[in-house]
């Protein structure tokens, strides 16, 4: 018999005309709340009466979900309904953040707290939570005249406005790409089987859109450079609509540092100030010092598979220009593997149907963090999405209740279009005593069946969902007195370094033999095949980070430049000479860059960056034995417990029982001959 959560599920039934309804009221019920904070005499101010993170707690619970419908919701009149709502929301964050009179009495409090001797009674994360709202006044310009002030309120609301509509752009792509079956030639029969079929003239065509599913295997697979080139320059310019978006708040960025003291938007450490990294000049020296170490290795990569473009241009009797392209990359970068070992990428696919890996790799996390999934069939925001309640392994009661947990796998027009996990709820102590528990949504788009096969998906697609199943249970498994605190509410440079520590299950061959099953025979991987795809994880390492560095410097050059500059040229010059790659017709590539309008602002250095603690805590901890529960106990415990209610760095070392250093990072990448530190 199942036991009955202490928290009911949230109900997704809303409808479009009640979504601007319900802010407007949680706006007013907010705004009262602040008004009788900040009416509060001084000498009244301390941690109860400002009830510090209650307010906040309270809003986000009705915020968050009616938010998420415009990345979900097939509906697109809720899909607006949701985008409107989140502006409204957006525009009063960025007042609710300006008030002088609220920020006054938490200066107040402070100080009250400390006089009084409350201070020292306090616990840490009690201590960390009055700190950080006094630094998010400060940071919020609040210490400011109020000429300027209201100058960073009105460019704030412009700011996150044009934020949203680069998103929402996103959100709403729903082009189509056209090819001929000649022009097709090498894509996957299979792939070729889910685009719309037309006949145009006297000819057959078939339409793609720009989804992955679709577009990343005529990259990876047809023979065809032009059809290549087409497809990469169509999805490069898909979001061009984005482009002057783009440079109009890169301009407000500027402008706001400006008036925040801060010489650039990055290096003058506005954004890194409250990261691990702490400045922008420590981020600009480990890329350049990362660039540096991968340069040699990326020109030896790109070397190789230029060799292999020149023999197959030679034997195909196609013209061949001596340069690597940038839709050369991961067609060759395939061929190589498939050549050198033996590896092919579709034939690996047939092993992982979806109904086998998700429930496998749910299987996996549950046992090694001591935990259980129940499928429950509760309201959703599609017919498709799976619901679950999630329990304490051994739990016997209510007492053993952890939080609800969605997935919703498959592509849909009108839906995020990659993959992500949405916190919709975070877990914290209600003031009655009781728990508040945890929702998370993870949101991905992968292959649908088609006539022949069931939906499977590459290796890929299964360390991506590894990936992001590791911030799932980051938000599930933290367990914070405050909100504000848990599960990846960390800083933004250690965040990803969780998930993409689990992705080295994907590469482990007993974790790949349990969740492997061909589709038709049942069969799990060979260990020869095993031993191929985990000899593939490093082939072309070099070019594989050069790109990430790419993102990352054009990130922190556009946060560092004190002057509006043509975006585009920057974009397909720098991917030049970092990446190693020619880009043929300048593309408006900036205008898919969803990272720098979506939190990641001077923040994509921390991909890399993360995956230095990643491949510390994979390397000293589990290593050994990865799926090992009581390993995982440690993991829960040190790592994802915390959440943010303590500094980053605190918690590794106390996970790995010292200071964090790169070398197993390093080792990783360029072997064991090259581990001086970054």
């Amino acid at each position: 018999m199942s036991i009955k959560p202490p928290q009911p599920a949230p109900s997704w039934n809303h409808r479009p005309d009640e979504i601007g309804t319900l802010i407007k009221d949680l706006l007013a019920k907010d705004r009262s709340h602040m008004d009788k904070i900040a009416a509060l005499p001084a000498a009244g101010c301390n941690f109860e009466s400002l009830a510090l993170s209650e307010a906040e707690t309270d809003f986000d619970a009705v915020a968050e979900p009616l938010s998420f419908y415009q990345n979900v919701s097939a509906d697109k009149a809720l899909r607006d309904a949701s985008n409107e709502a989140e502006v409204l929301v957006r525009d009063y964050g960025v007042e609710s953040s300006m008030r002088i009179d609220v920020y006054q009495a938490k200066v107040a409090a402070e100080k009250n707290i400390k006089e009084s001797g409350q201070w020292d009674k306090l616990s840490a994360e009690e201590k960390r939570l009055v700190e950080r709202m006094i630094l998010d006044g400060t940071r919020s310009g609040l210490a400011l005249p109020e000429e300027k002030r209201n100058q960073l309120t009105a460019l704030k609301k412009e700011l996150s406005q044009l934020c949203l509509e680069f998103s929402k752009n996103f959100n709403e792509e729903d082009q189509r790409i056209t090819f001929t079956a000649k022009q097709l030639e090498g894509v996957p029969k299979d792939v070729i089987s889910g685009y719309t079929k037309r006949t145009e003239g006297s000819e057959e065509v078939y339409d793609a859109t720009y989804k992955t599913p679709d577009i990343f295997p005529i990259f990876k697979f047809s023979k065809d450079p032009e059809t290549r080139r087409k497809a990469f320059e169509g999805y490069e310019s898909r979001l061009e609509v984005n482009v002057p978006l783009l440079s109009k708040a890169l301009g407000i960025r500027r402008q706001l540092a400006s008036i925040l003291g801060y010489e650039t938007w990055s290096v003058a450490d506005y954004v890194t100030e409250v990261k691990m990294i702490k400045n922008g000049k420590s981020v600009i020296d480990f890329l350049d010092d990362l660039e540096e170490k991968l340069r040699p290795v990326g020109i030896k990569d790109r070397d190789t598979l230029l060799a292999l473009k020149k023999k197959e241009h030679e034997e195909l009797g196609l013209p061949f220009d001596g340069e690597f392209y940038i839709w050369d990359y991961r067609y060759y970068d395939r061929k190589f593997i498939e050549s050198s070992l033996d590896l092919d990428d579709m034939v690996v696919k047939e092993y992982f149907p979806v109904t086998v890996v998700v429930p496998t790799i749910l299987e996996i996390y549950q046992n090694l963090l001591g935990v259980r999934f129940e499928e429950i069939d509760g309201t959703t925001w599609h017919p498709e999405v799976q619901q679950f309640s999630v329990w304490e392994k051994d739990s016997k009661d209510e007492s053993g209740f952890i939080g609800y947990c969605y997935l919703d796998l498959y592509p849909r027009s009108g839906k995020y279009s990659h993959a992500a996990v949405w916190p919709l709820l975070p877990g914290y102590d209600r003031p009655d005593g009781k728990r508040s528990y945890p929702i998370a949504a993870m949101v991905a788009n992968l292959a649908k069946p088609t006539p022949d096969k069931p939906a499977l998906m590459r290796h890929d697609d299964v360390v991506t969902f590894f990936h992001e199943m590791g911030h799932v249970f980051h938000g599930l498994l933290s367990h914070t007195k405050f909100s504000r605190f848990h599960g990846t509410s960390v800083a933004r440079d250690f965040v990803e370094a969780p998930s993409q520590m689990l992705e080295n299950w994907c590469w482990e061959p007993k974790v790949l033999e349990k969740m492997s099953s061909h589709f038709e025979t049942k069969k799990p991987l060979s260990p020869e095949l095993i031993s191929k795809l985990v000899k593939s994880r490093y082939v072309n390492v070099g070019l594989f980070y050069l790109r990430q560095v790419f993102f990352a410097k054009f990130d922190i050059q556009v946060h560092t430049s004190s002057e509006d500059q043509d975006y585009t040229a920057l974009w397909n010059s720098l991917r030049e000479s970092i990446s190693l790659v020619k880009s043929g017709k300048p593309a408006p590539g900036q205008g898919t860059f969803g990272h720098i309008t979506g939190g990641y602002d001077a923040g994509y250095y921390g991909y890399t960056y993360s995956l230095v603690f990643a491949a510390d805590m994979y390397a000293t901890v589990f290593k050994a034995d990865p799926l090992d529960s009581s390993r995982g106990k440690r993991y829960r415990e040190k790592i994802l417990v915390p959440g943010g209610s303590r500094e980053e760095l605190d918690s590794l070392k106390d996970f790995l029982g010292r200071e964090p250093n790169s070398k197993a990072f390093l080792n990783e990448l360029f072997g064991s001959q090259q581990s001086a530190s970054l």
